[in-house]
């Protein structure tokens, strides 16, 4: 690493930004550093599956060029970042940690990509994840499990383990994940991160390959509730690609973050808390404590739909799955099976390129949606849905924020859960809600248990309200929250 980049596991964009401005170091020092670190380190997490020093090294030198001129080189400029590699990026393979997908290099850049270049962003490389962003701990990528920096005998969540398994390590500032079910805010949380879920249509998913189109996130994971302010604020808006984007004005997040909570009334759902293990109720508690010292007002509230949540979301989610799957055939994208028939060729090429996991979900969401099932499952699922985002609306209409957990346990060990699928599903149970209701919430460190294991909580606000939820999130960090 770089002398003159010293501490780069540590530094916030605001730290890269004023280095580069008063000529302490390069864009390309930066650049170099972070390559040379997060290549150092992989070994050890496989948080990256492949690099992109050529496109890292352009946008410092793009970046160095600015500076030198005089001109303002972005608010990312010379700032590492990993992106999920679900996420296309143009000429850097984008593989879903399928091997299907192992030789697949996108023609064109996702918009959240070029909005991130565009604000001066490096792309260092992409982060495995589970495959097309099936799993709940990134130990179902093709291309062998994420290990946690933070345990390494232990899973950093899924299904983007490894951005938020790059931002913990040090070798990323910040990383885009993806969101579909809580797959931002429980990695954040078994990390010990920040992971943003913006609402849904904040972010064009526009280059992000699908999972369930109505319930996928774009979204940040940083080491600062300002970082990831900065980083949503660069990649949010309408995308004229994505018709699901929305045309909501993209406000000035650090603007609001001025501390002012005191008086702020936070609803905390009872049945969140079922089913917590102790160390980490303890720790949310302590969490809720340190709000009521901020002068918010803490009141309990109840969800109650929420104990269909997990039945209805991987109903949804696997229907939409089988759907959006459907194209990778062999004929349309991936690699090919020889076979003597065609009918043989989908069934090998399927058979062998898909994971367990991927498999299991295509039968499970083919089957609610197939004849004489898609009343009795899918549709049902659909009015259930719109229950829990009545449950929310009715919520917000008394209080300004939501605070609970994230997960009902810290980071678990790996091949824990892998032989129970409902175990793992169950470690969703309090992420997916927000999904299905589409509203913004996020996962912050607030502290770790006696085996050292991080804990996050989670802050959900009504729709498009990112700046309360980033002014609370800000508010709780500042008065030492993060520590516990």
């Amino acid at each position: 690493m770089s002398a003159r980049v010293a501490g780069l596991a540590t530094l916030t964009i605001d730290q890269i930004r004023t280095g580069l401005r008063a000529r302490q170091f390069s864009a390309v020092e930066v650049a170099q550093s972070a390559l040379e670190f997060a290549q150092a380190e992989n070994p050890k997490t496989n948080a990256y599956l492949h690099f992109s020093p050529e496109r890292a090294l352009a946008a410092a030198e793009r970046a160095d060029r600015k500076v030198a001129a005089g001109e303002d080189p972005g608010t990312l400029a010379g700032v590492p970042v990993a992106v999920k590699d679900v996420i296309v990026t143009r000429g850097l393979r984008t593989t879903c940690g399928s091997r299907l997908l192992e030789r697949y290099i996108p023609p064109y850049d996702a918009t959240a990509v070029v909005r991130l270049e565009q604000a001066g962003a490096m792309i260092i490389g992409k982060a495995n994840c589970d495959e097309f962003a099936m799993g709940s701990s990134t130990e179902n990528s093709a291309f062998g499990p994420v290990k946690n920096p933070v345990a390494l005998d232990r899973v950093p969540g899924g299904s983007s383990g490894g951005s938020a398994a790059a931002v913990a390590q040090g070798t990323a500032v910040v990383a885009l994940g993806s969101d579909t079910g809580g797959s931002i805010r429980q990695p954040a949380s078994f990390c010990g991160v920040v992971g943003v879920t913006p609402t849904y249509g904040r972010v064009s998913r526009y280059g992000l390959v699908a999972f369930a189109s109505s319930l996928d996130h774009i979204g940040p994971f940083s080491r600062t509730v300002r970082d990831s302010a900065l980083v949503l604020h660069s990649i949010a808006g309408r995308d004229e690609c994505d018709s699901t984007s929305a045309f909501a004005p993209v406000p000035d997040y650090l603007a609001e973050l001025d501390g002012r909570v005191a008086g702020l009334k936070i609803g905390v759902p009872r049945e969140y808390f079922e089913g917590l293990t102790s160390e980490s109720g303890d720790l949310i508690h302590k969490g809720i404590d340190v709000l009521k010292k901020l002068g918010c007002q803490v009141r309990d509230i109840s969800l109650p739909a929420t104990k269909y949540a997990v039945a209805c979301y991987y109903i949804i989610a696997t229907a939409e799955a089988s759907s959006n799957l459907a194209r990778y055939d062999g004929v349309r994208y991936t690699t090919r099976a020889a076979s003597d028939t065609l009918s043989d060729m989908y069934r090998s090429t399927r058979g062998e390129g898909f994971g367990a996991e991927c498999k299991r979900r295509i039968m499970l969401g083919t089957y609610v949606l197939s004849h004489g099932y898609y009343d009795a499952y899918y549709l049902k699922a659909q009015r259930v849905r719109a229950l829990i985002a009545q449950d929310f609306k009715n919520a917000f209409a008394e209080v300004d924020a939501i605070v609970a957990p994230v997960s009902p346990f810290p980071a678990f060990k790996l091949g824990e859960k892998l032989d129970d699928p409902l175990e793992m599903y169950l470690s969703d149970i309090y992420t997916i809600t927000g999904d299905l209701a589409g509203i913004p919430c996020m996962s912050v460190p607030c502290g770790k248990t006696a085996a050292g294991l991080p804990v996050g909580m989670q802050i959900l606000t009504r729709h498009f309200d990112e700046t309360g939820m980033f002014r609370l999130a800000d508010a709780f960090e500042k008065a030492g929250g993060f520590t516990g």
